[in-house]
Parts: structure tokens; sequence; C-alpha cells
């Protein structure tokens, strides 16, 4: 039959009342209170207005309803009489289908059992919604003996979909923490672990989280490499909250190490005390080393291994905090190879790369592990010697170091030679700074090479005043160069008839205030400064201005000879400032001659040639100057670009005396005469020096003996008594 064919009378609907008593037990369970008589009244009133609804049904196919208070509109939409003889909205029809077969089942066993009972469920309400409710009731019999449930439903949505968000927000944490592939924790605060993840016990070798909270019963002394690290990562949570980026070095379960780095914070209850700490950990091993790698690269040289100059500092104050307790001194020596650019021109910069790692071997086994030894750029290396009690000491470790450099060195099938020069500041007596330090050393150094190379000097005082002399004449220069106070003399070149054939331009300075300064004392200043290059630039382009005023001689023009610095010639430019400079003068390039030395050939011969080539495709001139005094190569002068040698004076003076005595420039000239170049003597003071050179078969003549060097306004003037 169907529902809707199953009415049920109106009078088989009890009063509240009765309903009320027989669900004493229910409600005092629900409400804590028991109906009476007397409270019946407001009982049901409170009844009415609540969410839930008070019930009587039977036990039949349907749960048809016999009695339902006014709650039963706000918890399922339906009112009394929607419910009431329809059995088509009977409590079966209400229960979602999915549960009905649970509440049935559940109904009918306290039942049997003549006990309460208590169960959740869903039900559908009028406008569709779903809602679950909790119902109490118990099962009992009417005045016509028919079985009924009376009971009272409760609208408990809001509570169970809270339940349900809270598990499923506890499912989603536990799968992202047995899931994830970072490693997760939570440990107490003296060092267990509560809970780890799948990642973590990985991390640490352990097989499983459980083996790994079971083995790691102290973390700070089990897990760190240095157990101080727990209270350190303890006491950063207590000041801050939580730790960032904790980096430390632990042991695994296999026993090797690896660096990580952890994020985690406190978990605090609701009165703020800590329960645990909980965060994650990731393996930085591979950052770590590469951050490592970049600070070794940072501070060390990658030919030779040593520190490099970043290290200098942190190196000297570590071997000063050492030296201070027994009163001890520090030495900073400043050490450059000597000759090492001839070597490495000549051998190739491979070989000069071998040659700064042997030197640097040697370097370590002639100091003692205590010292550091820096390779500072180039060829120049600084040592810091620690705790020495007096400078002899000092100066015996240096004997050694040198006697180690020297030494005999073979390498790509030569057998090299190479000697150091050492520059020595001593600290606390010189200075307590490393720049302090390093700078007097420098000085050292230089006095060290003045001296012959492959010598060590301590600063002294007086090294000061020639640093400071240095720097007023650097300053000096400056002015000089703004104001004006170069000028260029000229010094007559005198063919063997003694005609003049040319000048060479020769620098000078008269200052203002220094008056008169000698070339041998601020040329090599400017060569270092730089400074060079505006004053030859200024010479050349003076010597050829002056020259092309020149008149002609027995139908002749007149040369002028310019000296090249290695500067120059080794500076970007030089070919497109003789070329300017000689088109602006309107000296013809034949008459103009560049001077180099034997020097400065030596330092880069394939640039050098390079660099002539370009210049000699001018028309120019080359002459080597001072030749005799350098040690240039045979091969490498035959196949120079050059026109000219000029013997230098040192061969000159005294040639006249014994055959002895004319050795060199008799073989200077023959060789000279066989490669097809000019031959010009200078430095002669003496007619027997003249004649002497002249019957050996010299073409040009410079010296005292001719004439000092003349200003330009007294060239006009000798040129015409000379004719």
């Amino acid at each position: 039959m169907p529902l809707s064919a199953c009415p049920m009378p109106a009078e088989a609907a009890p009063p509240a009342r009765q309903l009320l008593r027989r669900l004493g037990g229910v409600l005092h369970k629900t409400f804590g209170v028991s109906p009476t008589e007397e409270s019946s009244g407001s009982m049901t009133a409170l009844l009415d207005s609540l969410d839930g609804m008070l019930f009587r049904c039977l036990v039949d196919e349907y749960w048809s309803w016999l009695y339902v208070s006014q709650g039963c509109r706000g918890l399922t939409g339906y009112v009394f009489d929607d419910l009431i003889g329809h059995p088509e909205n009977s409590l079966e029809v209400l229960t979602h289908p999915e549960d009905r077969a649970v509440v049935r089942g559940t109904i009918m066993a306290s039942i049997d059992c003549a006990s309460p009972y208590s169960m959740e469920y869903r039900i559908v309400c009028r406008d569709g919604e779903e809602k679950w409710v909790l119902e109490r009731g118990i099962g009992s019999r009417d005045g016509r003996g028919r079985r009924i449930i009376e009971g009272y439903l409760e609208d408990i949505t809001d509570r169970v979909m809270s339940q349900i968000q809270l598990a499923e927000t506890e499912l989603r944490y536990r799968s992202i923490f047995e899931n994830s592939v970072v490693g997760m924790f939570q440990s107490t605060e003296n060092g267990r672990y509560i809970a780890a993840n799948q990642a973590l016990a990985s991390l640490y070798r352990y097989s499983t989280p459980e083996a790994l909270v079971m083995s790691l019963d102290n973390i700070g002394r089990s897990l760190y490499v240095d157990p101080a690290r727990r209270e350190d990562f303890k006491r950063a949570i207590q000041s801050n909250g939580r730790v960032v980026d904790f980096e430390s070095e632990v042991i695994c379960c296999d026993g090797s190490r690896i660096w990580i780095s952890e994020n985690a914070h406190a978990v605090r209850n609701a009165n703020g005390e800590l329960m645990y700490y909980e965060g994650i950990v990731e393996d930085i091993t591979e950052r770590h080393r590469y951050q490592l790698l970049l600070q070794h690269q940072a501070t060390h040289d990658p030919l030779t291994g040593l520190p490099n100059r970043n290290l200098l500092g942190e190196r000297l104050q570590q071997a000063i905090r050492s030296a201070l307790p027994r009163a001890g001194q520090v030495a900073l020596a400043f050490v450059d190879l000597d000759n090492f650019k001839v070597i490495n021109d000549s051998l190739g910069h491979a070989v000069g790369d071998q040659l700064l790692v042997a030197i640097a071997q040697r370097l370590r086994s002639a100091l003692r592990s205590s010292d550091t030894i820096v390779r500072y750029g180039g060829d120049e290396f600084v040592l810091i010697i620690g705790e020495q009690a007096e400078r002899a000491a000092i100066g015996q470790l240096l004997e050694r170091v040198q006697e180690a450099i020297q030494a005999t060195l073979a390498l790509a099938g030569h057998a090299l030679r190479i000697g150091c020069s050492i520059g020595v500041s001593v600290y606390p007596e010189d200075g307590a700074t490393l720049d302090g330090l390093l700078r007097l050393a420098d000085m050292a150094m230089y006095r060290a090479k003045g001296q012959g190379k492959g010598a060590y000097c301590f600063y002294t005082k007086d090294l000061n005043q020639a640093a400071q002399d240095r720097f007023s004449l650097e300053s000096a220069v400056g002015r000089a160069i703004e104001n004006r106070e170069f000028s260029v003399f000229y010094q007559p070149k005198v063919g063997e008839c003694g005609n003049v054939r040319g000048f060479e331009a020769l620098l000078r300075w008269e200052g203002s205030e220094q008056g008169l300064i000698s070339p041998e004392r601020f040329i090599p200043l400017v060569e270092e400064t730089g400074q060079i290059l505006e004053i030859g630039a200024f010479v050349l382009e003076e010597a050829c201005r002056t020259a092309a005023a020149w008149p002609k001689v027995a139908g002749r023009s007149l040369s002028v000879a310019v000296n090249l610095s290695v500067r120059q010639l080794r500076a970007a430019g030089l070919f497109e400032l003789v070329d300017n400079t000689l088109r602006l003068s309107g000296l013809p390039p034949e008459l103009l001659e560049l001077e180099i030395t034997e020097s400065m050939i030596m330092d880069d011969v394939e640039q050098t040639i390079r660099v002539l080539e370009s210049i000699r495709a001018l028309g120019v001139r080359i002459a080597v100057d001072d030749f005799g005094t350098g040690y240039s190569s045979m091969s490498y002068l035959q196949s120079l670009p050059i026109d000219t040698l000029k013997i230098d004076r040192s061969f000159v003076s005294g040639c006249d005396s014994d055959s002895k005595s004319m050795a060199i420039p008799r073989a200077i000239i023959f060789l000279g005469k066989s490669l097809g170049l000019h031959i010009v003597a200078e430095g002669v003071e003496r007619v027997e020096e003249l004649n002497t050179l002249r019957v050996c078969g010299c073409n040009e003549f410079q010296g005292f003996y001719f004439s000092r060097p003349l200003p330009a306004s007294a060239v006009p003037g000798f040129l015409a008594v000379a004719t």
C-alpha cells in the first residue's frame, strides 16, 4: 500500500504532557531536568522554542508520526499538519536514504534490549537541504498496545560539519607530513623527537620515522656534530620565536655527515606554555660545499693554491694575537721575483705559470706551517712570519727563503735560476696596520732591488724620507706639466768628416723651486707613474716642429733623434702619434729617428717588432740606444726592423787607451756593419777617442767633444759656426 493510503487518525496524537512524562529519562539526559505535572506547561513552552523537536512514531514500515512538537518546522521545514497523518512525510522518508538501514537497525536493537538509544544521522528537509541530527529515544507501547518510539531530534549540523572539516584538515596535514619531500619534525624542549616524516628519516639514513624517533633520544648529543648547536637552536627560538636557515652539520645513522638548514618555531598552548618545536629540515650539503668552494676561490690564488690578498688582514691579525702573549714580533716580507718578466716573455706564459707554482712550493718548504704565504699578484708574494724574538731570527728565515728560490729549476728543457728581492717591515716597531706594514715593506723591497737585486732589506726611517721625497717629486712633475716647465735641448751628431748630420732631442726640466733637475732623477718616476706618455708626446712634437725649421747644411737636411720610453712603446696609439706629429710639423719621415734601448726590445720581442715595423713603414728610422749594456739576443737583433746601433758611452770612454778597451766597440761596429746598420758612438769627449772610432768605421759621433746639449734657440748659432 502506498504511504498516502495509510492515514493516521487525529485522536492518536497524545497530549504533550503524557509524552513529556514518558520521555523523562531522555529529557533528563539531554537537558538535565525532569518534567513534573507542575512544570509540564513550562516545559512544553520550552521545547516548542527549541530548534529540535519531540516526537512519537509507530514502529512500522514508515516510522509513521503520531506526534511532533512545534520545533518540527525549524528542524525539517514541515509544520505539524504536514507530518501527522501524512505517511509520505514519515520519519523513514525524511531519513537520508543512505542512513535508513543503520537508523532502523539501531532503533530495533534498542527496542529488543528495552534500553534508550542515541544516534547521529542525516535527514532531508522539505527544501531538499540535508541536516545532521542527534536522535535520543526509547521504545514503549501506547494505550492500544502498539509498539512506538518516543524521542527527541536535535540539529547538530554545525558541529558535525566542523568535525568533518577538522578531520579533513588533519587528513591533509597528515598527508602532507607523511608524503612531503621535505623533512618535517616535532621535538620536545629536552631534545627528543615526537614525530618525524619519512623524508626526514631518509635524510638521516633511517629506514622509518619510528626508527629515527626511537634512536635519537638526545638530539644535541646524538645528531649535531657540535652538541652546542641544540642550545643555540633553543636560544634563537626563545629570543625570536623561530629559527630561519639554522645551518648545522649532523651525523647520520650510517656515520656519514651532511649539512642541514632548519626552519622551525615554538608551539604553545592556550596558557603560553611551550608544548614542542616543529619545523622543516633541508639538506644543504651541496650548497654548503659550493659556498666553501666560492669562499676558497675568493681567498686563494687559483694557480698556486696560496692565500690571496683578501686573506692578508685576517692572517696578520692571527699572527699578532699569537705573538702578543710573549711580546714577540711579526714580520711582513714583500717578495718580488727578479727578472721574472724576461723568463715569462721569452719562454712563454705557460712556463711562467709553472715557475710560479714551483716558487710557491719552495716557499712552503722554506717556511714554517705557522707562517703565511700569500700570492699578492703577478710575481709578488707576501710572507707573514710570526712570533720572532729579534730581527736576526727573521733574517735567517729570509736567507733560507732566498736559498730555496735561487736553487736551479728545470722547466721546459731549461735550467732556470731566478732570484728575489725582499723588503721587510716589523710589527709593532714599524706599524700596526696591514696597509702601513705593506707600504713600508714595499719601500724596503725597492731599496733591496736598488742594491743589486737578490737581497733583503729591513725598513728604516730613511726609507720613509725617500718615499716623502718621491711623493714631493711626483707632485712637482704634475705642476711642471701644467706650467710647461719642461723643455727640449739638442746635442749635435757629427759625421766622419766633421759635418753636422743632425741632433738628438734631450728632455730638460728646470723647476721654479728646485732649479735644474737631472733626468736620471725624474725619468724613472714618470715612467712608473705613466706621466711619461704626456711628456714623451710633448718632446716628439717639439723636436719635429723645431727640426722642420732647421736650415740645410752643405745641401743636406738635418735629422732629429727622439728617445722612446717603454711605456710609449707599449701604449696603444704610438703609430698614430708619430704619423700625426710628422704631418702637423711638416718634417719628412726620413729625418726622424726614434731610439729604443735593448731592454725595451727584450720585454716583448714579438710586440716590439710589430710596432717598429709599422712605424718604419712611414719612413722613420729606428735606432738601438746604449747597445752593449743589455742582454739582447743576436738572433733577435738580426730580425729587428732597425737602422742604427748606438755604442754606449761606457764603451767609448777610454777606448783609445789599449786594444782591450777597444775590443767591445770594435765588435759592435763589426756586427753592425755586417747587418748593414749605421753606427753611432755617443759620449765622445776627446779627439783620441774620435780618431780611434773613426778608424774602426764608426759613421757618426756624439758627445761633449763637439758640444753640450743646446737649447733650441742656440742651434742656429752653433750651425753657423760649425759650417
